[in-house]
């Protein structure tokens, strides 16, 4: 494990304070005792419960910060002391005091502070002298170990494609969290079949949910199920095996994330959706508008978010609505000290991930983001997502009435393609229900006439909105790739080709 040998380093290096990051106090302990045989040091362990306890059992009197701290400093030997939730009392006045008289004495005689906690307090006396690691959550490997494990307990035995696929369900969630969704499958049927899958995927959303600021997605969206966006569709079909080994070889890299901007209502949100189920890969979303209102828990919440990804890739993390969160982030009110801390660790992410996460980010509006989210290298491209032309209209239109079991050949679909001009693909869809409303109360079948008034009944949001949507097609003009063909050749050409038969 890479982490063990950075830890060891750090020790080696006579780093005196070592933050590890984590929620998995029993995976930390034994990371914390596997560096110790390494290096033959004793392992101390603190807790303000049960104060410190060692190979010889426990030292009286040191339950407080303090006293723990005095019998650090009163050590002779090299050692390591864990400390488990000090960060409740990290930033008392004496803590800090007793920490910074301790940091150039640890060092000289091999002697280490370790605080295990799932969030990191560093008071701004002591950021100089520690370091911070993060414990990532179990890899394939550790999750198909406890697995195997599991089934040999229990006598179980599954084909190894299906082992293979119960091993990545899980995948972002503890190693504790891994047992309990594993128990509670063999605890409820006996067995781990092709039926036990969705138990396993369903009690990982539930989980995942709990972490406050993401979502698990089910893949309900499929790419066909987009009308129009053929130019971004055929970049992303491009890249459907952009995360296979064959693509390693190939020498290709692993494709960083795209950002969608453009109008409301056109597809952006499902096109993230789509994308997950055409690459058959997990689809996470990040709440980064809550992330950045959570009250000082931003960094630690984007950290969590960023550490399940990782752990679940290659996965898709949705960001949407971005500008809610960054907008002015670096002028004015919205630059506080932690916006800009939060802003600047997600754009560095972004450059620097090697993790096969395929970030996609949405926005209705990108003119007042900090011009570093899109600078190259963030994102593989910037696609501008317009409101759908008449070819496109007339598509989304088919693919909401055979959604609701219509025979879109007995609809006059050009006729309301034509009408419903400045429509998105939202509104388009909620005219098709309203209309199906009208037909219902009048215990009919539903008609094209009906499609057509519920069109006429409705003000789409670009005739509002028309000012703010010609100043965003002004700003993507030259600093996107439209989303959408450039249809007016195709009109030409159509229109060509009828005075041709005319003649």
């Amino acid at each position: 494990m890479q982490l063990l040998e950075d830890l060891k380093l750090h020790l080696l290096a006579r780093y005196p304070f070592i933050y590890l990051l984590t929620w998995e106090e029993g995976r930390a302990t034994e990371l914390l005792r596997r560096a110790c045989d390494a290096l033959e040091r004793p392992l101390y362990r603190w807790s303000v419960v049960d104060g410190v306890t060692g190979p010889s059992g426990a030292i009286p009197n040191t339950r407080l910060p303090s006293d723990m701290l005095e019998w650090v400093g009163r050590l002779e030997t090299p050692a390591l002391v864990a400390l488990h939730d000090v960060h409740p009392y990290i930033e008392q006045p004496e803590v800090i005091r007793r920490l910074r008289d301790l940091a150039p004495v640890l060092g000289h005689h091999e002697r280490a502070l370790v605080m295990i906690s799932p969030s990191a307090k560093v008071p701004r006396e002591l950021e100089k002298d520690v370091v911070v690691l993060d414990l990532p959550l179990p890899g394939l490997k550790d999750v198909a170990r406890l697995f195997h494990g599991l089934l040999r307990e229990e006598k179980i035995d599954i084909d190894l494609p299906l082992f293979e696929r119960f091993v990545k369900a899980p995948l972002g969630l503890t190693e504790e969290e891994i047992r309990r969704v594993y128990s509670k499958v063999q605890l409820r049927h006996g067995t781990f079949g092709e039926d036990q899958l969705a138990d396993v995927v369903d009690e990982k959303a539930q989980i995942i949910r709990r972490t406050r600021f993401l979502e698990f997605v089910a893949l309900t969206v499929r790419m066909d199920e987009l009308g129009g966006l053929e130019n971004l569709k055929g970049w992303l079909g491009d890249r459907t095996a952009a995360f296979t080994e064959k693509a390693r070889k190939y020498g290709l890299p692993q494709p960083k994330g795209l950002f969608l901007v453009g109008v409301q209502g056109c597809g952006k949100s499902l096109t993230a959706k789509a994308v997950a189920d055409l690459w058959k890969i997990p689809l996470l979303r990040m709440d980064v508008a809550s992330l950045m209102h959570g009250a000082g828990e931003a960094e630690e919440g984007l950290r969590q978010a960023i550490q399940i990804a990782e752990s679940m890739s290659p996965a898709v993390l949705w960001v949407d609505e971005i500008e809610k969160a960054f907008a002015g982030v670096e002028s004015g009110a919205a630059a506080t000290a932690g916006a800009t801390r939060v802003f600047g660790n997600f754009v560095t992410w972004l450059q620097e991930k090697t993790a096969p996460v395929f970030v996609i980010a949405t926005a209705n509006d990108v003119r007042h983001l900090p011009p570093e989210l899109l600078r190259k290298g963030r994102f593989d491209e910037i696609f501008f997502v317009d409101l759908p032309n008449i070819h496109e209209r007339e598509s989304i239109f088919r693919i909401h009435l055979d959604k609701r079991a219509r025979e879109t050949a007995e609809f006059d679909t050009w006729q309301l393609a034509e009408t419903s001009e400045k429509f998105s693909g939202a509104e388009i869809e909620q005219v098709v229900i309203d209309a199906m409303f009208m037909a219902f109360a009048q215990e009919r079948e539903v008609e094209t006439e009906d499609v057509v008034r519920a069109i006429r009944d409705t003000v789409p949001l670009a005739r509002t909105m028309d000012e703010r949507i010609k100043k965003l097609k002004e700003w993507a003009r030259d600093r996107t790739r439209p989303a959408t063909y450039d249809t007016r050749r195709i009109d030409f050409f159509e229109d060509w080709g009828n005075e041709e038969e005319a003649v």
